[in-house]
């Protein structure tokens, strides 16, 4: 290895450190040069450092007994129940992204802004070329459509498979096989499927099947007249075998918006990311090689409503995804190459809370039933008998979240116990609503009960919720996120950088830091597109 080469190496290790996603050793090993005839990118969509490091610290906060001494949110602290002594080994649970040996950062602007969208940033990763926010896989102008690396591949002999789970049309996995001036032209998106004569579609259905006002083609007869196969059902993905091509695999349940489930919400109908990747492989897999990306499309959104448990959860089903390619790269070893990113991080997460001052409490979002999808459906069907009323919401909340409001004399009885050392009145007093707590709740009730588009937005309702989801379901998912120790600064995208995640054929060409559009100019070059 050349002088430089290992400089750039110990610079990126420092760097990389500092975040906790090196093994020591591991980023100095000895790389594989073959050119892979396998390439897997795995794109978290909303996915940075916090969304990554947050999904390791929950797993290994699961794994360790600790609990909470939250007394009116101070002197939080880690013990071990059995031993009393403190103790939390994230090393032990690192996601399979995170144990990669090769590790780099990427810068995410867009073309107009420091902050991107999805489509501009997906662009950039796609075909190696900035845009403007909005725009799929063209020039700022959209004057000028640019060629995707999917293209490519699919132009040299292999393979394509794109999967999401979410719906698509949407503006990640379009900018691998669309160029449209707008990444809201779902329908138009969809109908370029067939000329992009990929051989894989996996993972959610079509935002707008029949067009933007209903009046058009379906577009599942579309492409069935254009020779695809499509099928929706759980048993009929399953049956699908190495030789079918021209497949179009839908989760047999989607949500309103032609997406998979939250990974927290799923059923035993469903299949999940990594069963659509493991499909993806079967379908794919020959002699000539196959280029698939993959998207976890849904972190984005449940940081878009600030809602922890959701992530997390949506990552980890993430990293299972990434664990079945990795399986296949140590079948493939000298063939393979898997690259895991993200496009930009939403929601402005941190892993840090005032309240909780030098800790977190990761587990804590455990309690959790369900996504914030859910809850507010859930008052939604409440609303059908009136407007919601703090005596019937309060329960529901203590139910679903586990928050629960006390009276002061409740709360001097579980504080002095706690502060005798009662295991169970520390738990207890760590989803006690505070006065200020229960306030921001019943502030949000009578907005809640008003149809969305009548909410008044003041500047601190602007701030606390930003019309994305149901008022009383975000005040909920943030202040359970509070408790647990993670922070959030906004509804929309952040400019943060995102880690690079590499193992493989030429990996270590993926550490350092560089812009988003290197990775294709990396991968094209990799693979000799």
């Amino acid at each position: 290895m050349s002088r430089s080469r290992i400089c750039k190496s110990l610079i990126v290790f420092l760097v990389m450190a500092v975040f906790g996603l090196v093994n020591g050793p591991d980023l100095m090993a000895e790389e594989r040069n073959q050119t892979p005839k396998y390439i897997f990118l795995f794109i978290g969509d909303g996915t940075s450092f916090p969304q990554r490091m947050s999904a390791e610290y929950y797993k290994a906060n699961l794994g360790s007994p600790r609990v909470a001494d939250g007394l009116l949110g101070r002197n939080a602290k880690k013990i071990s129940l059995d031993t009393g002594i403190a103790t939390f080994q994230p090393q032990a649970d690192r996601l399979v992204m995170n144990s990669f040996p090769a590790q780099g950062v990427t810068t995410t602007y867009s073309a107009n802004s420091v902050i991107t969208d999805s489509a501009s940033s997906a662009t950039a990763i796609a075909t190696g070329k900035k845009t403007r926010d909005g725009v799929i896989s063209m020039d700022p102008s959209a004057s000028e459509s640019y060629l995707s690396i999917a293209k490519m591949a699919k132009a040299k002999g292999k393979k394509v498979g794109i999967v999401t789970s979410v719906s698509l049309d949407h503006a990640t996995p379009a900018a691998f096989y669309a160029n449209q001036a707008s990444r809201n032209s779902y329908y138009e998106i969809a109908r370029q499927i067939p000329a992009s004569d990929f051989d894989f579609f996996g993972g959610g259905g079509f935002k707008q099947p029949n067009g933007a006002k209903g009046d058009q083609e379906n577009i599942s007869d579309f492409l069935k007249l254009a020779g695809y196969k499509v099928v929706d059902t759980k048993s009929a993905i399953s049956g699908l075998k190495n030789g079918d091509s021209k497949i179009v695999a839908v989760n047999q349940n989607l949500d309103s918006n032609k997406a998979m489930p939250y990974a927290v919400d799923v059923t035993d109908s469903d299949l999940t990311l990594a069963n659509f990747v493991s499909k993806g492989i079967e379908l794919l897999d020959n002699p000539e090689g196959f280029f698939m990306m993959v998207e976890g499309g849904k972190v984005d959104w449940a940081c878009h409503a600030n809602d922890a448990l959701s992530a997390i959860r949506d990552v980890l089903a993430l990293d299972d995804a990434v664990a079945v390619a990795y399986e296949f790269l140590q079948k493939h070893p000298d063939d393979t190459l898997i690259v895991v990113t993200g496009d930009h991080e939403t929601g402005g997460m941190s892993v840090g809370f005032a309240g909780t001052r030098y800790d977190s409490f990761l587990e804590h979002i455990s309690v959790q039933k369900g996504s914030h999808t859910a809850f507010s459906g859930r008052l939604n069907e409440m609303k059908k008998s009136g407007p919601l009323k703090a005596e019937v919401l309060f329960p529901e909340i203590e139910k679903f979240f586990g928050l629960k409001r006390i009276s002061d004399v409740e709360l001097e009885s579980l504080s002095k116990k706690a502060e005798a050392g009662d295991v169970e009145a520390i738990r207890q007093l760590a989803f006690v609503l505070r006065p200020f707590e229960i306030a921001n709740i019943e502030r949000a009730i009578p907005m809640s009960n008003l149809p969305a588009k009548e909410r008044p937005l003041a500047e601190y309702d602007f701030i606390r919720h930003f019309g994305y989801e149901d008022p009383i379901t975000t005040i909920l998912t943030q202040t359970l996120n509070n408790k647990a120790g993670i922070g959030w600064t906004t509804f929309s995208h952040s400019g943060l950088p995102t880690p690079v995640s590499a193992v493989g054929a030429q990996a270590g060409s993926f550490e350092g830091y560089f812009d988003n559009t290197d990775l294709f100019h990396k991968l094209v070059g990799i693979a000799n597109y």
